[in-house]
């Protein structure tokens, strides 16, 4: 394929005070190491709306929002390919790792760009143009080839809320041996359910949204709970009265977090994985007298994503399932309001609807 590129594309930032901002600008030409995409799909993060749709909230660190365009969950085709590359061509179909590190420090050489705590680090849609605009340049070593099972919608998952749940599990070394509890049943919790699911584990999800439990049934988790104030005693109840192998909080919250302690068994594994909140807990009752493992996660590897297509390939999962609402490009304003009513599973752009 060979297609006419045009001068000028649309995009959209993010200035703060919940609002979004269309631009339009120069579509950007690939450097050495580089291919162009055209952008078929980027979904909505909760760290979108934490760190940036709100208020710009961190200024100096890895969160840090440099007026760029935003928009860090692309995945799209490969229409133009700079020197130097050999494993991309033109019409290759691609989820992009989002983001780039210096390289060369330990946690690059292992693959985990985003531990990179040079200030070569960069990631897309927070230091530089992002996945919400119609071209977006990216470094041929963030991307991933996306199998013909996979849509462009299901690697937009993958760019960032299923990479990140996926690493959590292989923190937790989840397997059919386990039953995994997921607490708070955002798109990051959903993803968690589904691939704790295909690894072979009993799940349980537990939120106080309604809309979200009833997706969690829907995409298959063995049982939903309300986390109201018995549901560590009803967790219990479902467990023998041991608990948990693995729980796993993707709620953020101190409650959710502290919850996840309680309902763990003896010598179990507790990751977290829900951003920003704090937490505070006695450690010889919940930590030490359980023997626990407390995890903490963050994002994944190209690596170990790369291994996480694979798995979706091979279990013939779509991602895309936890999409509930699409908006193209032109609406991101709405669908940026939409999500933050917490009342969504994923929100996604999708560029290919008029």
């Amino acid at each position: 394929m060979s297609e006419k590129i045009p001068a000028k594309m649309s995009g959209m930032k993010l200035p703060g005070g919940a609002k979004v901002q269309p631009v339009t600008c120069d579509v950007p030409k690939p450097g050495p190491g580089q291919v162009l995409l055209k952008m078929k799909a980027a979904s909505l993060c909760g760290s979108d709306l934490k760190y940036i749709y709100f208020e710009h909230t961190d200024k100096t660190g890895g969160a840090r929002y440099d007026d760029v365009i935003a928009g860090h969950e692309p995945s799209g085709q490969v229409v133009a390919v700079g020197d130097k590359v050999d494993d991309f061509k033109e019409g290759d179909r691609v989820v992009v790792y989002h983001i780039q590190g210096c390289g060369y420090c330990d946690e690059c050489r292992k693959g985990f760009y985003i531990n990179c705590q040079q200030p070569e680090r960069r990631a897309y849609g927070w230091q530089r143009d992002g996945a919400l605009a119609e071209y977006m340049v990216a470094d041929a070593n963030t991307c991933i080839h996306l199998p013909d099972f996979l849509t462009y919608e299901d690697g937009a998952m993958i760019a960032c809320g299923f990479g990140t749940a996926y690493q959590g599990l292989l923190r937790a070394n989840v397997s059919g041996n386990d039953r995994v509890l997921v607490m708070g049943l955002g798109p990051v919790g959903q993803a968690a359910l589904i691939l704790a699911k295909a690894l072979g584990a009993q799940t349980i999800g537990v939120d106080i949204s309604e809309e979200r439990m009833e997706m969690a049934r829907t995409i298959g988790a063995d049982e939903v709970l309300p986390g109201d104030d018995s549901v560590v005693e009803n967790m219990m109840k479902l467990t023998g009265g041991k608990g948990v192998e693995v729980a796993v909080d993707c709620s953020g919250s101190s409650i959710g977090r502290h919850r996840c302690l309680e309902a763990a068994r003896m010598w179990g594994n507790v990751v977290f994985l829900g951003e920003q909140g704090t937490v505070t807990f006695e450690p010889s009752p919940l930590l030490l007298h359980k023997n626990l493992t407390l995890h903490g996660s963050w994002v994944t590897s190209v690596s170990n994503m790369e291994k996480l297509v694979e798995l979706l390939d091979r279990k013939k999962i779509h991602p895309s399932q936890i999409i509930t609402h699409r908006f193209p490009l032109k609406e991101t304003d709405k669908a940026f309001e939409v999500f933050a009513t917490g009342r969504t599973g994923k929100v996604c752009i999708n560029h290919e609807m008029e």
